[in-house]
């Protein structure tokens, strides 16, 4: 290596990086290398990340092999399994990005309720397999989103408010942290790291296994309701009177949808503007039908709630599958008053000029909204309502409209909100401190301090004491 080499600072990572040629198989990818373009590329291809090197460790014991030689070669590593929430990562040029995707094994222990699971495992085949044994589990929206991430950051769906977050249903955590040593952290073995891992994402190690519990059910009273887009006001309306009341055991989401003429979209769907909610309840079908009916009272044009099993919950939401260039934001709301149904119509409603595919509220409050008191570092949701906009980037002036109308969408509602972020949907760099209470941070930050206190692993929402937006 040249002096005028050593003067190139992509030149000495590159060198670096070398370092970690014959692990993980060979299964390791640098700049310049056929498959390191599609290694790099994460689930949001808008994201365009650049890291130093991409590997695929096959297990904790390559993982832990792939943290020590990245440290020793002065580089830092991000774990991710899809890249679903990519954006906030930054720059990459020093760090090496552990894919988990080759650790997909699924284990269902009816007799204990649990769940075990790789740390690049995906959703559906959890849920599937779960259901095959007559259990259910704390899922996502989105049945290609990685259970560990997820996992981590809280994780809120069709059961959340009479089941709580799926972060504290985690009963046990392999993973390496960065020293290079497996632990397994749980309420009796590495409490503090345990406590911390349950909420606090993917800044205390690189997870190889996820355990958590199931739940004896294997059915619910699940669907969707459809208007047109001229119905937003009167259903939205409806929808928000309705949820001051409503019973724990049914959780549901108000999206209004400006979908293409897509061939895998259902036909009645296909290049329309509509109005949705959909949801479970977890109740007999007698007693749903009462939770239902002022919403049903409406005459929505189609109307799915029936008794389903449910593996079909994992795309009742419809959310893209695949690699998908988009962009959002969003907030919590502590409430949704005359005002802000004003501004949710205005920015959704019909005559609207936004670019977005989704205006969404979803419900929260019941157990979301009550600490618990065995829970990690997210021992509740505070807020009302969460609020999403998303828009298709398929193109570089399609993301920028659609970031303007997403960042527009969610700052009309800024006056309704909690004060507090869900970091699971936040997309891009914002001050991660938001997402907790100050005592929670603290503790938060210490931790960090103790198990990782040279910041090797890399985080999107990263744990630290003074928070900068990397350029």
């Amino acid at each position: 290596m040249t002096i005028q080499d050593i003067a190139r600072p992509g030149t000495v990572r590159r060198a670096r990086a070398q370092s970690l040629r014959g692990l993980c198989g060979g299964a390791v990818y640098l700049p310049g290398d056929p498959g390191f373009d599609a290694a790099r590329t994460p689930w949001n291809v808008a994201v365009d990340q650049r890291p130093a090197a991409v590997a695929y460790p096959a297990n904790a014991e390559e993982t832990a092999q792939l943290v020590r030689a990245a440290v020793a070669a002065g580089l830092r590593v991000a774990p991710q399994s899809t890249g679903h929430n990519a954006g906030p990562l930054g720059r990459l040029d020093d760090v090496v990005l552990i894919r988990t995707s080759a650790m997909t094994q699924v284990d269902i222990d009816p007799v204990r309720q649990v769940a075990r699971v790789g740390g690049g495992a995906l959703w559906l085949p959890v849920v599937e397999a779960a259901a095959a044994q007559g259990f259910a589990v704390l899922h996502g929206s989105s049945p290609d989103v990685g259970v560990a991430g997820y996992s981590l950051g809280g994780g809120t769906f069709m059961y959340s408010r009479k089941l709580g977050l799926q972060t504290n249903a985690i009963t046990g955590v392999e993973l390496v942290t960065a020293d290079g040593s497996i632990r397994w952290a749980s309420a009796t073995e590495n409490s503090e790291l345990f406590w911390a891992l349950r909420g606090g994402g993917g800044n205390f190690g690189v997870v190889t296994t996820l355990e958590f519990a199931m739940f004896p059910f294997q059915t619910a009273y699940a669907g969707m309701l459809v208007w047109d887009r001229t119905e937003t006001e009167r259903v939205l309306r409806r929808w928000v009177q309705w949820t001051a009341d409503a019973p724990d055991e049914v959780s549901t989401s108000f999206r209004v949808l400006d979908l293409p003429p897509l061939p895998d979209l259902p036909e009645a769907f296909r290049g329309r503007q509509l109005v949705v909610i959909d949801g479970a309840v977890l109740e007999s079908d007698e007693r749903s039908v009462e939770i239902l009916a002022a919403l049903r009272d409406l005459e929505p044009e189609m109307d799915t709630f029936s008794r389903v099993p449910v593996q079909a919950l994992a795309r009742l939401h419809m959310d893209p599958e695949g690699p998908t260039p988009a962009v959002s934001n969003t907030g919590l709301l502590a409430g949704m008053p005359e005002q802000a149904i004003q501004a949710f119509v205005e920015h959704a409603g019909p005559g609207t000029t936004s670019t977005l595919l989704i205006h969404e509220l979803r419900q929260l409050g019941g157990a979301l909204g009550r600490p618990d008191p065995d829970a990690g570092a997210m021992p509740m949701v505070d807020g009302q309502f969460l609020a999403l906009g998303v828009g298709i980037a398929a193109t570089p002036e399609m993301g920028a409209a659609g970031q303007r109308d997403a960042d527009t969408f969610i700052g009309a509602l800024a006056p309704f909100a909690s004060g507090r972020q869900y970091l699971n949907f936040v997309e891009h760099p914002t001050d991660p401190s938001a997402g907790y209470d100050p005592v929670t941070w603290g503790r938060l930050v210490t931790l960090k301090s103790a198990f990782d206190p040279a910041a090797v692993i890399v985080a999107n929402h990263p744990v630290r004491r003074t928070f900068e937006i990397e350029d």
